[in-house]
Formats: C-alpha cells, sequence, structure tokens
C-alpha cells in the first residue's frame, strides 16, 4: 500500500493528487477540507454502464445472439460496458487532469454503487500513479483525515455484488419486458423489484374490491362526576351481550363473526338511548397499569423515508434527495444505510446534549445500542445522524440551509437525540361504568415522564390517526361514585377497507419482506408510477388496470419471478456474493440456465404462445343478479367494461375498487345512452350524440359508418352531461366560431427615425444608411401588424377555451364561455400582453444549478409549454411524469441531460444563418484590427 497522506501535504513526485468523487456538491465540500495539493473532481454519477439499446452495443457484437441483453451469456455472463452518450468528454477531462497528477483517490460512497463507480473509473482511467480507495460515512474535517490515514484497496465483492445485480436486473427486464409487449401492451417494463412492488399494491386493491363494508350503531354517553368534571364512555355491552367493534365483522361477506354480539341498528340505539337516559350509573372498576416505551432506533435509510412521509408529507425521492444534500454538504452521515448502529464518539455527543438541552433526569445511566437486522458487513454500518462533532443545532443551521433540507436535518437531529434518552413512563386508566343493564367504557393514558418524547415522537402510517403517545388524562374517580349521565348519543360505525399504501408504507412492506434494497426504492416508486402501473390518489398509490394485467400475467405463467419469498431470497444470495461466500458466475448460472429447476430462459421459451393475451387482459368484477359477468377488459389504448356484447369505456381517473357492479351497469346504460341521438343537425343532416370516452363525454356529429369522419367536440370544464342537451350540442359543435374581423393598429414609429426627405438631404451616407434601415423596421412592424389580424375566432382547446387573431391566441377567463363571448370582448383580450407561449415575456428559471461539465454552460430548470425541462444549452430533457420541480437537484438534472443525449435527443435548434454577403470594401475596414487581421464573427 503506498505511503499515507495528510490532508495538508503537497506530493514532492509532481502535482496535485487527483480525488474523484460522485457529484459536484460533494466535490466542493471534501475540497474545503484537504486545501492545497488536491485537486476533486466529480465523476457525475456512473461512468459506464450496460448499453441502453440497439445504438450503443458495440459493432463487433451486434450478430451475437445476446447482443441486444448488453451481457454475454455464453461467457461467463460478461458484460459489455460503454462510456453513455455525453460523458465522453468528461471522461476526457479526468483522463488529462490524472496525467499530471501524483495520486488518484477514489472517494466515491461506500455501499455497492460507489464502489462499483470507482471499479469503472479504474478501468476506464488506467493510472500508472498510486491509486487509495477513501471511504467515510460523514463529510467532515475529522472523517477526511481519518480516511486518508488509513485508505483500502477497492474492494472486489462488493463491485461483483452489484455486477451480478446488475445484470440479474437487465436479464429479468430484457427478458420478461417484451412478453408484457405481446400480450399486454407495448412499452410496459418488467423488473425484480418493481414487478414485486405493484403486485403489493394490486393485492391491497384486491382486497378492497373483494372487501363487503358492515353498519353498527352503538352509544357515546357523557357522564358527570361529583365534582363537575366531564368524561365521554363507549357502550360496550348491554344485558351482557357484547356491542361488536370493526374487527368483529368478516371483510369477505360484511357479516358478524360471531352471532353472540348484539348488534344494534338506528332504530334500536336511539330507542336504547331513550330507556336508559334517566338510569342511574355507578363506577364499577377502575383499572390502572403503569407503562413503559423505550425510545426508536436511529434512522436507516427506510425509516427516515417513512417518518419523512408520514409527519412531512415528503415522497420518498424528495426525502432522499434532501438527505443526499445535507451529505454531501457535511451536515450528516451517509444516508445509505441498513444500520441503526451510532459511532461512540456520536452517542457521546448526543449524551452531551441531552443534558445540556433537557436535564440530567433524561440522560440514561447506561448509553443504548441497536442492534440492526444488516447480514452484509461490508455496507455502510452507522446510522444516519448529524455529522460532525459536537453536533450541530438545527437552530444555528435553519438561515443556512434549505427548506426541505432544514425539516430533514431537525428530523435526523431529534430521532438521534431521542434514541440515547430516558424511556417515558406513565400510567393507562380503564374506567367502567353500568347502569340499567348497560355497560360503558373508556380508556386514558397519562404520561409521568415524557423521557425521549420530549425529542420525538413518531408518526404513524394511518391517515387518521394522531401522532403515538398522545396524553389522554381522565377525570378521577372511585369505584363506587355514582355518576350522572348528561347525555346519550346514538352514532353510527361503518367498517373500512384496508388502506391502500403510501410511499411509507409500501417501503415498509418491502422492507419487512426483505425485498430490494431501502436505497432504491424511492427510483422504485418512481418507476411504476412512470410506467403507468400506479398513480397517486391524495398519498395512496392505486394501481392502474394494466398493473392487474400485468400482474396477472406474471401470477398465472411466471409466478416464481414474483414471489415475495424469491424476491428477498435473491437479495441475500447478493449479500453472499458480496462477502465472497457465494460465486457471481454460479448464481447467475442457476437463475437464467436452471440449476435443478428451469431457469429464467425456459420459463420464457413456450410463453409467448401458452398466454392468451384476451384471458389476461379481462379483469372479473362480478356478475348482477340475472344478469352476465361483468370484465373489465385492459385494451390496448384505455381499458373499458364489458358485458357480453355491451362495452363502455372507463374514466382513466377511477379507481379499480370504485368499479363496482352498480357503476359498471351505470357506465354500460351511459354508453347504450350515447347511441340514441340527442337530434338530426339541421345543417348537414347528420344525427347528433353525446358519447362518453376514455378522456370523458364529448358530442359527436356523425357516425363511423358515414363516408366522412364524424366531428367530435369536447364539453366545456364543468359542464356535466346531464345538462347537455341538442341545442348546447350544436353550439359546441360549431366551435370553432368566426366573431367578426379586426386589424391591430401597427405600432408607433419612434420619435428619432429620419424620413425620406430628410435622408435625401442628408450629406452622410451613414444617415441614409439609418433611414433606409428604419423605412425598412416600419414596413416589417406593418407587416407583423397584418399577420395578427384577420378573423377572430373563438375555440375549446386541449388546454381551455380560447379566442384566437391571426397568429395571436388569448386564453378566455373562466366567467366568459366560447359560445357566448362576443367580438368586443375577444378584441379586449387580444389587446392585453400575452401572458404564456411564444411572444410572451421569458419566464425566469424555476432554478439555476451549477454549470454542466459537459458543455460548461448553467445548466437550468424551465418551465415549458409541456411541462418543467432542464437544460444545458446544447440538450433539453423533461422532467419524468410525477416528478416535483421543487424536489429537482443537480445530480438528477445531469442524469436526465445524459439520458435523453443518449437517447439521441432532444437538441436545441440551431438558428439559421443568414447567407453571407460579400463585404463591401469600406464594410471590410470597419472589420480590421489595428494589426490588420479580419475578425470573424461566430455565433454562439
Amino acid at each position: 500500500m503506498a505511503k499515507k497522506k495528510t490532508a495538508d501535504s503537497k506530493s514532492k513526485a509532481g502535482g496535485d493528487a487527483l480525488v474523484i468523487v460522485e457529484s459536484p456538491a460533494k466535490a466542493r465540500t471534501i475540497g474545503k477540507f484537504l486545501g492545497k495539493g488536491f485537486t476533486v473532481e466529480a465523476s457525475i454519477g456512473h461512468v459506464r454502464d450496460l448499453p441502453q439499446g440497439a445504438k450503443q452495443i458495440p459493432a463487433k457484437y451486434k450478430g451475437e445472439s445476446w447482443s441486444n441483453l448488453g451481457v454475454n451469456v455464453d461467457n461467463n455472463f460478461e458484460p459489455i460496458y460503454v462510456v453513455p452518450p455525453g460523458k465522453t468528454k468528461h471522461i476526457k477531462m479526468l483522463k488529462d487532469k490524472l496525467k499530471n497528477a501524483s495520486a488518484l483517490y477514489l472517494a466515491t460512497d461506500e455501499d455497492r454503487e460507489g464502489e462499483a463507480i470507482s471499479w469503472h473509473l479504474l478501468e476506464l482511467l488506467k493510472p500508472k500513479v498510486p491509486v487509495h480507495r477513501l471511504v467515510f460515512h460523514e463529510i467532515t474535517k475529522e472523517a477526511i483525515q481519518a480516511a486518508m490515514d488509513s485508505p483500502r484497496d477497492v474492494d472486489d465483492g462488493l463491485v461483483r455484488a452489484q455486477e451480478t445485480r446488475r445484470i440479474l436486473d437487465r436479464l429479468y427486464g430484457y427478458e420478461v419486458s417484451p412478453l408484457l409487449w405481446r400480450k399486454v401492451r407495448p412499452k410496459l417494463s418488467a423488473g425484480r423489484v418493481q414487478s414485486v412492488a405493484v403486485r403489493l399494491i394490486v393485492q391491497r386493491e384486491r382486497e378492497r374490491m373483494a372487501f363487503v363494508s358492515a353498519t353498527w350503531w352503538d352509544l357515546l354517553g357523557l357522564f358527570g362526576t361529583v365534582e363537575n368534571q366531564q368524561l365521554e364512555a363507549t357502550l360496550v355491552a348491554v344485558e351482557g351481550e357484547r356491542i361488536p367493534s370493526g374487527k368483529d365483522f368478516d371483510s369477505a361477506t360484511g357479516k358478524l363473526k360471531n352471532e353472540d354480539y348484539r348488534l344494534l341498528d338506528a332504530e334500536a340505539a336511539q330507542s336504547l338511548a331513550d330507556r336508559i337516559r334517566s338510569g342511574e350509573f355507578t363506577v364499577t372498576k377502575v383499572e390502572e397499569k403503569p407503562y413503559t416505551t423505550k425510545p426508536y432506533a436511529p434512522f436507516t435509510t427506510s425509516t427516515l423515508q417513512q417518518e419523512a412521509n408520514r409527519k412531512l408529507g415528503f415522497t420518498a425521492r424528495r426525502a432522499m434527495q434532501a438527505a443526499q444534500s445535507l451529505y454531501e454538504n457535511g451536515h450528516i452521515t451517509y444516508m445509505r444505510t441498513d444500520s441503526t448502529n451510532l459511532a461512540k464518539v456520536a452517542i457521546e455527543d448526543a449524551r452531551k446534549l441531552i443534558v445540556d438541552e433537557y436535564g440530567n433526569d433524561y440522560l440514561p445511566a447506561e448509553p443504548r445500542t441497536y442492534k440492526s437486522k444488516v447480514k452484509n458487513a461490508q455496507e455502510a454500518h452507522e446510522a444516519i445522524r448529524p455529522a460532525g462533532h459536537p453536533f450541530a443545532l438545527p437552530a444555528v443551521l435553519k438561515g443556512t440551509l434549505g427548506a426541505d433540507e432544514f425539516k430533514i436535518f431537525d428530523l435526523v437531529w431529534k430521532r438521534t437525540v431521542a434514541s440515547q434518552m430516558e424511556n417515558a413512563r406513565g400510567r393507562r386508566i380503564a374506567i367502567t361504568i353500568e347502569g340499567s343493564g348497560c355497560r360503558f367504557q373508556v380508556s386514558g393514558k397519562t404520561i409521568d415522564f415524557p423521557g425521549y418524547l420530549r425529542a420525538y415522537v413518531e408518526g404513524s402510517d394511518d391517515p387518521t390517526a394522531e401522532l403515538a403517545d398522545q396524553e389522554k388524562i381522565l377525570p378521577s374517580v372511585e369505584v363506587g361514585e355514582k355518576l350522572d349521565c348528561k347525555q346519550l348519543t346514538a352514532k353510527e360505525h361503518s367498517t373500512l377497507p384496508p388502506s391502500r399504501f403510501s410511499e411509507a408504507a409500501l417501503t415498509k412492506a418491502l422492507e419487512e419482506r426483505g425485498i430490494g434494497r431501502p436505497s432504491t426504492y424511492a427510483s422504485i416508486i418512481d418507476t411504476i408510477q412512470a410506467r403507468n402501473y400506479v398513480f397517486k390518489k391524495g398519498g395512496a398509490l392505486v394501481p392502474t388496470w394494466i398493473a392487474f394485467s400485468v400482474t396477472k400475467l406474471l401470477e398465472e405463467h411466471l409466478s416464481g419471478l414474483v414471489d415475495y419469498q424469491f424476491t428477498a431470497q435473491m437479495e441475500d444470495d447478493l449479500d453472499a456474493i458480496s462477502r465472497g461466500e457465494q460465486k457471481h458466475v454460479d448464481y447467475l448460472q442457476g437463475f437464467y440456465f436452471g440449476n435443478g429447476k428451469p431457469g429464467l430462459k425456459k420459463q420464457l421459451e413456450h410463453k409467448v404462445d401458452e398466454i392468451d393475451a384476451r384471458s389476461i387482459s379481462r379483469i372479473l368484477i362480478g356478475k348482477p343478479e340475472g344478469g352476465e359477468e361483468i370484465y373489465v377488459r385492459v385494451g390496448r389504448y384505455s381499458p373499458f367494461v364489458e358485458q357480453g356484447e355491451r362495452t363502455a369505456s372507463l374514466p382513466e381517473e377511477l379507481p379499480p375498487d370504485e368499479v363496482t357492479i352498480a357503476r359498471a351497469l351505470e357506465l354500460l346504460a351511459q354508453a347504450a345512452k350515447g347511441d340514441e341521438p340527442l337530434g338530426t343537425c339541421p345543417d348537414t343532416g347528420k344525427l347528433v350524440f353525446l358519447k362518453v370516452g376514455r378522456f370523458g363525454p364529448y358530442i359527436m356529429r356523425g357516425t363511423p359508418d358515414d363516408e366522412e369522419k364524424p366531428q367530435n367536440a369536447g364539453l366545456l370544464k364543468g359542464m356535466e352531461p346531464e345538462s347537455v342537451d341538442f341545442e348546447t350540442a350544436l353550439k359546441l359543435l360549431s366551435l370553432p366560431r368566426e366573431l367578426g374581423d379586426y386589424m391591430p393598429a401597427p405600432p408607433a414609429v419612434e420619435a428619432t427615425k429620419i424620413d425620406a426627405t430628410k435622408a435625401e438631404d442628408a450629406k452622410k451616407e451613414e444617415d441614409a444608411g439609418k433611414a433606409e434601415a428604419e423605412g425598412k423596421e416600419e414596413k416589417k412592424a406593418a407587416e407583423k401588424a397584418e399577420e395578427k389580424g384577420g378573423m377572430v375566432m373563438a375555440h375549446n382547446g386541449r388546454y381551455g377555451p380560447y379566442v384566437k387573431c391571426g397568429s395571436e391566441t388569448r386564453s378566455l377567463p373562466a366567467e366568459i364561455s366560447p359560445l357566448d363571448v362576443t367580438l368586443e370582448q375577444a378584441i379586449e383580450l387580444l389587446k392585453q400582453p400575452k401572458t404564456r407561449g411564444r411572444g410572451a415575456t421569458k419566464k425566469p428559471p424555476i432554478k439555476i444549478f451549477d454549470e454542466s461539465p459537459i458543455t460548461g454552460v448553467q445548466v437550468q430548470l424551465l418551465d415549458g409549454r409541456y411541462g418543467p425541462y432542464v437544460t444545458d444549452g446544447e440538450t433539453n430533457a423533461s422532467l419524468p411524469k410525477g416528478a416535483s420541480p421543487e424536489e429537482l437537484e443537480f445530480g438528477e438534472a445531469l442524469s436526465l441531460l445524459a439520458a435523453r443525449a443518449a437517447a439521441g435527443g432532444s437538441k436545441k435548434k440551431a438558428k439559421k444563418k443568414a447567407p453571407k454577403k460579400k463585404p463591401t470594401k469600406k464594410k471590410a475596414a470597419k472589420k480590421t484590427t489595428k494589426k490588420g487581421v479580419t475578425k470573424r464573427k461566430t455565433k454562439s
């Protein structure tokens, strides 16, 4: 191993040592600590990967049967690595820096991905200088110096584990996805973790669809004590028979599991209240039990994502982006970890803070330690905590951090400190009240010593639940005490279907089953939304009918690939590879070709012929009494309801559990009504219909059997189908409608303009040239005004109603309908400045990032016509569907741009160059410098 180097030393062997990290933000932070003698650069994520499509496959492999996979399955699963388009210049820059460097320090993250990046850098850069691998859990001066003092080599076990995972995901995705394209719909994808996550969400929706709600009633009594205190208690039994609660009903039938319970309806509950209201009530039992609760362990990646979702409403991606920013700027430790362990120095800092902030009573006698379930000892082995020693206080950092970063730091700080605090202690109290043959009960909780709750209270997955450990104090009563019944209220209750997964609940479910790695959950949740498997309703993840169809195919024909246990075992096998306990080639051989049982290739061999696409695309809704079965069919373009020969479009935003038999029959009836015309158009003689399609109701004039294509017109925003009569339908079909002519006046000419007579008398050629130019300007302005003039039209467009005249458009305000707008109103709108689109005032960037390492231009996040996008001056890349612009970080922006460049677009259009004119002698003279060298004008 090379000689150790301090963070402040300068190498005697030549230039600065080159340090490579992943991100520019991390490079800046580390650069501040290393100082002179070091050049810190960023790799900007991965520098090599498997080919993304046929264009990236090297020519020498294109004839191979396995080339589309990017993995040579016939030769020990050798991966074919390529440098992504857009990264070549950056790699060359790193190579150039390395030529003059005295040593190379690889300081990428300490997990598998970081280890793999370091290995790929070595493979690409081929350094001839000493190489050191630096690992640290936090970016602080002390941690960097400690890493410099004890560098290591690149860990081959971690690299092989990451590579095996990447190959495994490629084989799974590239072999299974084409089957989905042929049997369900084009452009779908399958994935080792993604498909299992979708199955979990679909299974929960199936439970909701099968759920039968039950209703019961009870009484809520308000009782007064002798000391004029009040308490509310719930009826739990009548004449020895228990009143049921939600858990006592069968979710599949809605009936009681135990027939011995007393089931009250509204009438019975009210009658009981009237009968016992004047009765005597006595306290028959007071139970008091002490309790102790322990603090929660410090954050892992998974628990941080869950709490950020519950308490802050953050998506997994938003939480991880804020955490990554905090880590890269030296505020928290590494944010991808499965461990709940804290370093000794961190425990000491936390204990000192507890005394300083809360007092000695809150400090336990011994430090707390937490055991982790982590099996792989080579992964990051400390929990997420504040970085540095001592921990910075949230109040101190509040002004220096962004809003999201501060919220996450505050969460991490409180959880870390709370994990080392004393237990919370209190008493749980249950009071029983009896009278008139009825028994009421009420429970409460008193916190005697809050302990760790002073710093941190955990959130709940149940959106209707309050935060845990809230206090509920009951009045002091004694057994035998008489109570005055002040009020009895009959209360209705209904059982609720299982809650859909939120991001936090899905993360927890995946982690509990050992599926995937928590560090990948954010991208998995993004992917299943981008692929239209899932959409969000509030904070809940709702599966689409495509997800149902894909899950059905995988469960019925490739069940092993979406088996929860099988997927979890994969993670254990990958961990074993990273520890050197299993050979990666043997594992891939068994997965792909089989080892005692059929591998992936054999399982897929005849599936194209075996699978009936029609059967896979049908999901049974139910069978109405005396009618045919109703199905939802996943069509090529959209899902629809089907009963025999009858069909009806399904609104895209309608969740599957709301497509009941009753709703399906209603949609089928609406569709049938759409076959009955509203009337016959007096102008064309064609029939006019009110139809319901995948995007909602619309008007159609004509039929598909006519020679001419039918004319369609959408309903205006806020219009209900029931309110549309024949007259309204004709008005909608009249759009776009003519309002009248309008010719805007040409813009006023500036006072400095020179007229023709002045030009004739001008003595200087320059004045004549100026007059000629201004004459042309006048003509241009008049032409422009003419372009904006003409017939004014009222339209109902994709983004709402608007008026148009020539090339000018203006949106109509909500109070003005395109059916009623007048010419005068339209002209008034057209006179107003444009607020969006071409010709509108340029919007300021949503965000401005650092310069792109590829183009040298600042990367900007802009608001475009079709949504937000990033640009580096050469390439534009739209944000993924559902992604929040506020959450976008610089590293992700660069990744989007690199992916877009790799796909071959979208390049900014170059401006057309005007044809070059041969300069006159005078003009040429003006372009000549003092030295007589002609300057060439260039376009940026």
